[in-house]
């Protein structure tokens, strides 16, 4: 089952839950994991329902390629990662 997990910076704003799914596009994990703690959907989605400008996914180790439906493909033993991206110098 693909397995998600987020990094610590969103754990200071909320619960982050590691969660199996058994979804088989980023989209419908992602929503198992909102399943577990709804909150969590506002820190990672915009109000359209994309990915925010400073969430970053990656999927076995590449970077997630559509921000807009979360279309990405997972595969049975898929990793999924979310984080936030990191600004400034």
């Amino acid at each position: 089952m693909p397995h998600v997990a987020f990094t610590s910076q969103l754990r200071r704003f909320t619960a982050t839950p590691e969660v199996d799914s058994g979804a088989a596009t980023l989209r419908g994990a992602l929503d198992d994991a909102f399943a577990v703690n709804p909150r969590l959907r506002g820190y990672v989605l915009d109000d359209q329902g994309h990915l925010r400008a400073n969430v970053v996914v990656f999927i076995d180790g590449r970077r997630s390629t559509d921000r807009v439906a979360l279309a990405d493909a997972l595969q049975p033993a898929s990793r999924v990662y979310v984080l936030q991206a990191l600004s400034g110098g």
